[in-house]
């Protein structure tokens, strides 16, 4: 499918310049396909920045809302909420671990993650508690998360940043042993199954089970960050579940809601008990839309069966990738495809950004990551045309972009 390109650039004259937005309105969404304010029809491929889990205009979901909206939609935690008590319960289930806070959006989970830690050190006496994060993690923008995101662009201007993080590379146990060797300070690990602002990283799956027994041994929490590839991304609720291990902290958000803000913090034994009342909150966190939309996504889900859809879907996706660009991979101007179920990255060898404008004229919605990398994280409701149709759009453009000089 070809398209002219978009002439639509609305102005934002009182809106803060703080994103480089392309110059195209969308209007309304139908499945895994968009249209902006002239017409024009793109297949989604980007999912709201893997938020989107159901696509566009799902109609159990917008029933589900729309029933929802006509008796509450915020409270206070000052009253029970028993949709908070359904969520929770479901996500207990698919985890396996005890206890959840909810909150809005995966910074907010990740900031409670990071509270978590430390008052889990100061209740073991560890005055000034320090946890371990990764090179190119990408956690959030405030200044606690941004401090343990490892990308110095987005730290750039903010310091000074918030002290006690050890940073190490992925992947790697025994630089992770070095790093925390004889020091008392250590109380948790803290990183994504797959990194996804980073680049589309995956921790290998030895890896992580090396990580969950060095945090065993010294009684440190393992923190993993799933707000971009939980919920079923990956064909498992949770990316780090094909490890079969279990963190004792799973920050959750994006995809949870299908488009409705909500996070959640899901604590295993160890720290189940850290937060006693007042210790931490949140205004909007649990509202009982947002636990609505969290426990009807997971109804449809399975209804519907999206982990399967997502791994068959996503194996279909990454093989017709690898196959239509086999010359470009043979060469090294691709360097790798990776990721697993629908979370993707194609990694090339030169800086890719124009793909993201270009892919937008000919009708396919992406983002480019740390640079070099393309990033596919579409609906889990994606069809095998629908991925075949991404293929047919985006390789050649990408084919093209390769050849040209740099």
């Amino acid at each position: 499918m070809s398209v002219v390109p978009s002439t639509a650039a609305p102005s934002s004259p009182h809106v803060m310049p703080t994103y480089g937005r392309l110059p195209i309105a969308l209007s309304h969404g139908q499945g895994c396909r968009v249209w902006d304010t002239t017409g024009r029809q793109y297949l989604d491929g980007l999912g709201g920045i893997a938020v989107n889990t159901l696509g566009h205009n799902h109609p159990q979901l917008v029933a589900a809302l729309q029933d929802q909206v006509t008796k509450l939609i915020h409270t206070s935690n000052y009253y029970h909420i028993p949709l908070q008590e359904e969520l929770a319960k479901l996500l207990v289930e698919r985890s396996g671990m005890t206890n959840v806070f909810f909150c809005s959006t995966g910074l907010e989970a990740n900031e409670a993650a990071l509270k978590l830690a430390r008052k889990f050190g100061h209740d073991k006496g560890i005055e000034r508690p320090e946890i371990v994060v990764y090179e190119k993690a990408f956690h959030g923008r405030s200044i606690a998360t941004l401090s343990a995101t490892g990308n110095p662009k987005v730290q750039a201007g903010f310091g000074p940043l918030v002290e006690g993080f050890i940073r190490v590379p992925i992947n790697n146990i025994e630089q992770l042993k070095a790093a925390t060797a004889n020091n008392p300070n250590v109380v948790a690990v803290f990183f994504e199954a797959i990194q996804g602002e980073g680049g589309v990283n995956p921790m290998h799956m030895d890896y992580l089970r090396d990580v969950r027994a060095l945090c065993d041994a010294n009684d440190w929490l393992l923190m993993i960050d799933e707000v971009q590839c939980g919920m079923g991304r990956t064909g498992k609720w949770f990316a780090h579940q094909w490890a079969g291990i279990q963190p004792d902290v799973m920050p959750l958000a994006k995809g949870l809601g299908s488009g409705v803000p909500v996070g959640a913090v899901v604590a295993g034994p160890r720290a189940a008990g850290i937060f006693a009342a007042g210790n931490h909150g949140s205004t909007f966190g649990g509202n009982p839309l947002a636990m609505r939309a969290g426990v009807e996504t997971i109804r449809i889900m399975e209804a519907q069966k999206l982990l399967d859809n997502a791994a068959s879907v996503g194996a279909h996706l990454k093989g017709g990738l690898e196959k239509a660009l086999a010359t470009e991979l043979t060469s090294g101007a691709v360097r790798e495809i990776r990721g697993q179920g629908l979370m993707l990255g194609i990694d090339l060898s030169k800086p890719c950004a124009a793909l993201v404008q270009r892919c937008a004229d000919n009708g396919l919605l992406i983002s480019v990551t740390a640079d070099t990398v393309i990033r596919l994280v579409p609906p889990l409701i994606l069809t095998t045309q629908e991925a075949d149709e991404i293929v047919s759009i985006l390789c050649p453009l990408v084919s093209a972009l390769l050849k040209e000089t740099q």
